[in-house]
């Protein structure tokens, strides 16, 4: 009969942290870190960084293993505290369609088609291609510049 599979699974951080808490028996910090990593079976990023400034500054580590952890930590998310952008405006009124308007009402002011065009203006409703199309050529025909 074949027995238990044999885990053969290599676990850098239990092994970092176990080679740190032997160069470092009195550091609450590392006992924390174990203690959270064999209750959870994983750290924060944070954590992780913690550790890896620890076991940098020991000789006991090897670079293999400091460089494993280094790729660990780079591969997990970074939580980004920054306020999200304010979105831009859906609609930007346009100088040049305001100033037609406004220029036909002035000699013009109860002209229905572009007192319609003021309010869809005004309410920041974007006109169409044929509209603006058909309010340059009202300017044209009414001012006559």
């Amino acid at each position: 009969m074949i027995g238990p599979r044999k885990k053969t699974d290599v676990d850098v951080v239990k092994d970092v942290l176990l080679l740190v808490q032997e160069a470092l028996p009195d550091s609450v910090f590392v006992k924390s870190l174990l203690f959270q990593y064999e209750e959870r079976g994983s750290l924060s990023r944070r954590q992780l960084e913690g550790l890896l400034g620890k076991a940098q500054k020991l000789k006991q580590v090897p670079p293999a293993r400091l460089a494993t952890l280094q790729a660990i930590i780079q591969k997990m998310a970074v939580r980004d505290k920054t306020p999200p952008s304010q979105p831009a405006p859906l609609y930007e009124m346009d100088a040049v369609t305001g100033e037609l308007i406004n220029s036909i009402l002035a000699r013009y002011p109860q002209h229905k088609r572009i007192l319609f065009f003021q309010a869809k203006y005004s309410n920041h409703e974007t006109l169409a291609p044929s509209e603006l199309t058909e309010l340059k050529r009202l300017h044209k025909l009414l001012i006559r510049e």
